[in-house]
């Protein structure tokens, strides 16, 4: 027993004066080794009585496991400690300024992506005209992203080639509203601030939304839209015209001229298209415009009865307009740029233009 006793004090001296894994390891191979001394003295009481042999063995099975601890113990300190010199010696300062690349001027600083820039922008407008400025999830259910703006179960927009469904199930309609999706627009947002607000309301969004279609140079999977929704008495086309006119000679340029032509979206009625003139050649006609002097932009519309229901707004007393369209394509427009895929290549000789 006091050689197990003299055995368990030299395995802790040992591992006092470890100062590294490797020192660790050579003391953990010397005592707790195949051929370590715990294995020698497991030998030796191999040749004692039964009586003897079994108290003896369960004393250095005691000590064994005093010793496994104390290596355990001190691993967990020596990583500690280098983690500890590892957040020392890689410490960065946030506050310094970064390094300049060779080269570049002093007074050289970062700057706001274009889409940030057109952003900024809308929000400056719609703010100035009264709007609120909201937000919404990305990850949207399906009753706020289709079913609250009057998007029927078996509508197109629900298919799987155009929504990415995070959902178990495969497809989206389901009256529970049980299904999640990324948003496919920013409207979600629309029945969420009449909710929230109720009526008298002006507000804009602008977020990221997605798609679940090829990538080409009008379409992307990820894209941001601004959506703007009206409600009062006496709402009518012509406060959209006027808004959207404002907004479009904002970002565009006071020669930017509109027209609106009848369409189908569920969420309005009456619904229109909202064409503008070509920012490239004028409205005289270019392949960009087809030879009509016209570019289709957006969708807007007085808001559906059921879109106001849903929103809590007494549709009999309100009405309302709402328009959406893709920042992107404002952005297109803004700096004529031909493709939108170069918004998110994060190429510097893109984006340094702007």
């Amino acid at each position: 027993m006091v050689a197990h006793d003299a055995l368990l004090q030299d395995a802790r001296r040992a591992i006092r004066g470890v100062v590294s894994f490797e020192a660790l390891e050579k003391a953990r191979v010397e005592f707790l080794g195949r051929n370590g001394r715990i294995a020698g003295a497991m030998k030796k009481i191999g040749g004692l009585g039964e009586a003897q042999r079994r108290a003896a063995g369960v004393a250095l099975n005691a000590v064994k496991t005093s010793i496994e601890k104390a290596f355990e113990t001190k691993q967990k300190e020596l990583i500690a400690s280098q983690n500890a010199q590892l957040a020392k010696d890689e410490a960065v300062d946030v506050t310094q300024p970064g390094l300049r690349p060779a080269g570049q001027p002093a007074t050289r600083i970062g700057h706001f992506h274009p889409i940030t820039h057109v952003m900024r922008d809308l929000e400056r407008v719609f703010t100035s005209m009264g709007f609120i400025v909201l937000d919404g999830p990305e990850l949207e259910s399906d009753y706020y992203n289709f079913e609250a703006l009057n998007i029927p179960p078996d509508h197109p927009a629900r298919d799987i080639q155009d929504t990415f469904y995070v959902s178990p199930s495969a497809k989206g309609g389901s009256a529970s509203g049980g299904d999640w999706v990324m948003r496919t627009h920013t409207s979600p947002v629309q029945i969420r601030a009449m909710q929230r607000y109720g009526a008298p309301l002006r507000a804009v969004a602008l977020g990221r939304v997605f798609r679940h279609e090829a990538t080409d140079a009008s379409h992307e999977h990820t894209f941001h839209q601004i959506e703007g929704l009206v409600v009062g008495e006496g709402i009518s086309l012509a406060h959209l015209k006027g808004t959207l006119l404002v907004m479009l000679k904002e970002i565009l340029g006071s020669q930017v001229q509109i027209r609106l032509r009848p369409s189908y979206f569920p969420f309005v009625e009456p619904g229109v298209e909202i064409d503008v003139s070509c920012t490239i050649c004028g409205g005289v006609g270019c392949r960009a415009c087809k030879q009509n002097g016209w570019m289709e932009l957006l969708g807007a519309g007085m808001v559906h009865p059921r879109v106001l229901e849903a929103g809590g707004v007494d549709a009999k007393r309100y009405t309302g307009f709402a328009f959406g369209t893709g920042i992107e394509r404002l952005t297109m427009l803004r700096y004529g740029i031909e493709d939108i895929r170069h918004f998110h290549e994060s190429e510097l000789r893109f984006i340094e233009q702007f």
